[in-house]
């Protein structure tokens, strides 16, 4: 269990999400939820991506958030709501836990510490999709490429995942030549490389000079 929601908890809340849980991989380009689809579960990644997405009605897509172990899918249910606000896609696999609404119910009842918990991760979600509305339309396609590529990258176990350059594209709302274009110069620069769809950070620092300030902000506020 990575998932520092469920890691952070008291050992009896913890213990009962874990025995609870139905954990599984997830697959890149997997679609967890479509918008309006009412929740069954709340997901807990443990490694992997998860993309909350906002569709245009001309096909366009964007990243509104996303959500790796640090987290949960299913905030809403904190607020009141039961149905999904986005289309949740898996962008980088690994491996999550499901949990009924039955069972969070229950949790949130019989342990005050998941209410406080998930509540903190809903303010640090809501703080991120803030920080994001500015970085889109302050920041450079390099610099937000960089950053989302660190945010992954510290959502996995290891410094290789499993990524394609039109998923970038897609979360960050820009043409795949420009995602090319920059992972083609972090390439000839040393900082990564890839290859078919599996992307290796080579040098750390050098894609966090690259990185615009957003990064750095949205990781503090994950400490």
């Amino acid at each position: 269990m990575r998932n520092r929601i469920i890691r952070a908890l008291r050992p009896d809340a913890q213990e009962f999400l874990t025995r609870r849980a139905l954990t599984r991989a997830i697959r890149g380009g997997e679609v967890l939820y479509e918008e309006h689809e009412p929740f069954t579960h709340a997901v807990f990644p443990h490694e992997g991506v998860l993309s909350l997405m906002a569709d245009m009605q001309d096909g366009r897509s964007v990243e509104k958030a996303s959500i790796g172990h640090e987290g949960f899918l299913g905030f809403v249910l904190l607020m009141g709501g039961g149905n999904s606000i986005s289309r949740s896609v898996v962008r980088v696999p690994g491996y999550a836990s499901w949990i009924t609404i039955a069972d969070l119910d229950w949790a949130l009842e019989t342990y005050p510490c998941v209410r406080e918990t998930m509540l903190r991760y809903a303010k640090l979600l809501i703080t991120q999709t803030m920080e994001s509305v500015a970085c889109n339309s302050l920041h450079m396609a390099g610099q937000r490429v960089a950053s989302w590529l660190l945010h992954a990258h510290d959502r996995v176990l290891g410094d290789t995942f499993q990524i394609t350059q039109q998923s970038v594209a897609e979360v960050l709302g820009l043409r795949r030549a420009t995602v090319h274009e920059v992972c083609s110069r972090l390439q000839d620069d040393g900082v990564l490389t890839y290859a078919r769809g599996s992307l290796t950070i080579r040098d750390r620092a050098g894609l966090e000079q690259r990185a615009c300030e957003c990064y750095g902000r949205i990781q503090r506020l994950k400490l």
